[in-house]
């Protein structure tokens, strides 16, 4: 059976680029798509998700726009890597779905409340305002949730700073409150997903499909790459956010190790820092574990896939 899983997003070319995976992999059962401020503002991040759907024909999933600031922090984006509509690039289309009338924090809530028990995963790839918001409000959705996947944070790596990673920085309170919840949670991190690199070889077969989709996924990796290099100085870039879809799709397109993780709050150089305790084996009560090497080769044959599988829908 396909794994039902509500993508909560920040489009972000790598977030559109999850957004494709999800709806073309058959192994996927896209139940709802949520935003979250951050690579941009809310409306311009909700907006640039309509228009992926447009692009990649979505019909009959649910969009609902959430939460327009950090919980307890002043809105940082990423215009930087992302450009001013945070989706720089390729035409973006006009919109034709509608969005859902819930905030994003309500449809999480009735989604999983209306589904049995270990049906719904959760796959957020920005901050983690809206999955914070949602347990807060409803707490039994931890023991209804089946797991989290989420990208962000770092072990060894950090890209906002020294030590932490983008989404989980700009909204530290919020990742604090998820990663200490009892649910079973999968970080999919800077460690691994700074191996899932847009090579040539990468482009070349993304290029070959020649649809629609897939010449939008070509603009995205051409602005994306370009913002890359400028400010980061990767030779290509790197493609975080499809890496947490992909783990859905076949947990055995990486390595992960059982390990207690934390965030930091308060520490001057390290704030949002995702710390991991390698000391010991992981105690029976962890429920937490973090992604360490990517089978890059399996990773983009599924990025290819789905879009092969998508086709030419955009009208």
């Amino acid at each position: 059976m396909p794994n039902k899983i509500i993508l909560d997003c920040d489009p972000g070319h790598d977030d559109a680029i999850a957004l494709l995976l999800a709806w073309g992999s058959p192994e996927i059962d896209l139940v709802g798509v949520t935003t979250v401020m951050g690579n941009q503002t809310i409306e311009k991040v909700t907006r640039n998700a309509l228009s992926v759907a447009r692009v990649a024909g979505i019909t009959g999933v649910p969009f609902a726009r959430g939460a327009h600031r950090p919980l307890v922090r002043q809105i940082e984006v990423a215009e930087s890597i992302h450009g001013k509509s945070g989706l720089d690039g390729p035409r973006l289309p006009e919109p034709t779905l509608e969005l859902d009338p819930r905030h994003a924090v309500d449809f999480i809530i009735d989604t999983i409340m209306a589904a049995d028990v270990g049906d719904i995963t959760l796959v957020p790839t920005g901050a983690l305002t809206n999955i914070a918001m949602a347990v807060r409000k409803e707490p039994r959705i931890v023991e209804r949730v089946k797991q989290v996947v989420l990208m962000g944070g770092g072990v060894n790596v950090g890209n906002w700073s020294a030590t932490s990673e983008f989404n989980i920085v700009i909204d530290p309170e919020a990742a604090h409150i998820v990663f200490n919840e009892p649910w079973p949670l999968t970080m999919v991190g800077l460690d691994l997903t700074h191996e899932a690199l847009a090579t040539p070889t990468v482009v070349e077969a993304i290029a070959a499909i020649d649809t629609a989709p897939s010449r939008f996924v070509g603009e995205l990796l051409e602005f994306f790459g370009e913002t890359y290099r400028e400010q980061q100085g990767f030779e290509h870039p790197p493609v975080h956010d499809p890496c947490a879809v992909a783990f859905v799709i076949d947990p055995t397109v990486m390595q992960v190790t059982r390990v207690p993780l934390d965030v930091e709050l308060t520490g001057t150089l390290t704030l949002g820092m995702t710390v991991a305790d390698f000391r010991a084996p992981a105690p029976a009560s962890c429920t937490t574990q973090v992604a360490g090497k990517l089978d890059h080769a399996k990773f983009w044959s599924l990025v290819v896939d789905a879009l092969e599988r998508i086709g030419d829908p955009e009208q």
